[in-house]
């Protein structure tokens, strides 16, 4: 898949594509539920791709009860906005967006919010599990000193561009998951980490103080002493982590410049994304553009929703 594929410059092609991802048993009404029960609708008084089920009578095409639904924008902008979102490691602008599709930036940058809703996970599974493990840590974003004085237990939110703490999740060879959390306390860390992480899986962290108690509800615990500058014991680390940080944030610094933390659990969301769906696992930028948009049904996005914070 690349620019020139045709799904990327016709809006029947990519109709057709969505449908064949969405839909490999047939259409299924967003209405009702069922499955390969409706009929085509043809002529000239019908927009192409509509059907009506024989079930409830209900009409729809693909993108109904989707966070494409009721948009003006080609479909084939869509699927060219997903792609070079899903391609690029380490993000794209709103602004590149709108350019390389022709529309203005606020178009492109309420695309960009619908496409990251899409990658959302919907009723994530724990991560790690029974001889897996799982490394956890926090960092910092925003703000003019966000990679110093981690140890800070609050972060500063100065005029909403202040410093925000992250916490994510990676289990080693697998997937990531990522929070905007407001401090590192247990009371915070305990609910998030038992949440998302099998209790049967080794938990690899750093010292902070958060993690020291809930370490023992699971399988193994180990913990390296950063303040010691130890950093590797063995399999004990979390450099996995930090390398999922570095990308995190080579992408909020040089790609967006500024994430507003109203947002900021969006662009998460798309980092993960990418994170659990690497080339390293054997997923390339077609087939990650591709579970991206089978991720777009049963999410709407407003404008009105996606505005409620500074434009990032």
């Amino acid at each position: 898949m690349n620019l020139t594929s045709p799904i990327f410059q016709d809006a029947d092609k990519a109709r057709e594509h969505l449908e064949a991802l969405r839909w490999p048993q047939g259409p299924i009404c967003p209405h009702c539920g069922v499955v390969d029960d409706a009929t085509g609708l043809k002529g000239k008084a019908h927009r192409p791709g509509l059907y009506q089920c024989n079930a409830c009578r209900e009409q729809f095409t693909v993108t109904v009860k989707t966070v494409f639904e009721k948009s003006k924008i080609p479909l084939n902008k869509w699927l060219l906005a997903t792609f070079l979102m899903s391609s690029s490691k380490k993000g794209i602008s709103a602004h590149q967006i709108g350019r390389t599709l022709g529309v203005t930036y606020k178009t492109a940058w309420f695309m960009c919010h619908r496409i990251r809703e899409a990658m959302t996970e919907t009723n994530p599974g724990a991560l790690g599990g029974e001889g897996k493990t799982v490394e956890a840590d926090t960092t910092y974003v925003g703000g003019k000193e966000a990679n110093k004085h981690k140890s800070k237990r609050n972060s500063k939110n100065i005029g909403g561009m202040g410093k925000q703490i992250v916490h994510t999740l990676v289990e080693r060879n697998g997937r990531a998951r990522s929070h905007h959390i407001a401090n590192i306390t247990g009371a915070t860390l305990r609910p998030l980490v038992f949440t998302n992480v099998h209790r049967s899986s080794n938990l690899m962290t750093d010292t902070a103080g958060g993690y020291m108690r809930l370490g023992k509800e699971f399988a193994r615990h180990e913990m390296v002493d950063h303040g010691r500058d130890e950093y590797v014991r063995g399999d004990a680390h979390s450099n996995t982590v930090e390398g999922y940080f570095s990308v995190l944030k080579r992408g909020v610094y040089g790609t967006f410049h500024h994430v507003s933390a109203a947002h900021l659990g969006r662009y998460l969301a798309e980092f993960d994304f990418r994170y659990s769906n690497r080339s390293a696992l054997g997923v390339n930028d077609a087939m990650r553009t591709d579970e991206a948009l089978r991720m777009i049904g049963g999410k709407r996005l407003t404008y009105r929703r996606t505005n409620e914070g500074a434009h990032a």
